[in-house]
């Protein structure tokens, strides 16, 4: 015998007296443990009875690599991350993810705008417009999400066998925005390509997003898709309204297009 339960220092869960919450990486089927310690760090872990192959191999690997495999979208990565890690940044991932948006919007706007008013009324005007921006950014996200949950929701009975856990979907779905964190640098590092590199940074957090609703609900990948789809439809009719009521939103549709810089 010998203790259970995921490696220390990684993050994870408590002891194996928790409910079984683990999964495995590999066929997504759930774990009681993910490795056996037995004594003097000597580790031995846990074999899948369904497919034969490791729970979670990434509870041996450095952090790197886990953040590298993450990037490339792997599967195995992402319910490691997910269901067998402890992560609760999510939180905070998200509002920094917006304050970057809200950043790049600003950004754009004030590039755009000249103005002959007094030093004070510009900078009160400057920070009104980027408060303006996080909000919009904020509203715009929420829009997105509930396109992906209605749909999830209205196809639930054909790809779910039982009900989803949107609370995790929803954590799943902020985790998987943290590429708007490239958003920064991109605008940082001014260049000709900077327009492309803000469409392949969207591009990347929507397969993220896909690639999150994929794992955590188990479906297969053209349905994801769809309901990523879904949401940015919902994302773009936000974008369209606030455009009727002549808010400048310098959203998706100004700030991914190609322009000269």
């Amino acid at each position: 015998g010998g203790r259970c339960g995921p490696r220390p220092g990684k993050g994870a869960e408590g002891p194996a007296s928790a409910p079984s919450c683990y999964r495995c990486i590999e066929c997504n089927r759930e774990a009681r443990e993910l490795y056996r310690d037995y004594s003097h760090g000597v580790l031995k872990i846990t074999i899948c009875k369904s497919c034969q192959k490791p729970v979670d191999k990434y509870i041996e690997y450095d952090p790197v690599i886990i953040l590298i495999n993450a990037i490339l979208c792997k599967a195995q990565a992402y319910r490691h991350i997910l269901f067998n890690t402890k992560i609760n940044i999510h939180g905070k991932l998200c509002v920094f993810c917006l304050l970057c948006e809200a950043y790049l919007r600003w950004w754009q706007l004030q590039d755009s705008s000249q103005s002959t008013a007094p030093d004070d009324l510009i900078r009160y005007t400057r920070e009104w417009d980027f408060y303006r921006m996080f909000a919009i950014a904020s509203l715009e996200q929420t829009a997105f999400f509930i396109g992906i949950f209605a749909f999830l929701w209205l196809e639930r009975p054909r790809t779910a066998k039982k009900k989803p856990n949107f609370f995790l979907l929803l954590k799943a779905l902020l985790l998987s925005s943290y590429g708007k964190l490239l958003l920064i640098p991109a605008v940082i590092w001014e260049h000709d390509y900077t327009p492309l590199c803000l469409k392949l940074i969207k591009v990347f957090v929507l397969t993220s997003n896909s690639q999150a609703i994929r794992v955590i609900l188990n479906i297969n990948r053209m349905v994801s898709l769809l309901a990523v789809l879904s949401g940015s439809l919902l994302e773009s009719a936000m974008v369209y309204f606030f455009q009727r009521v002549e808010w400048d939103v310098s959203s998706d549709c100004a700030i991914y297009k190609s322009q000269d810089l």
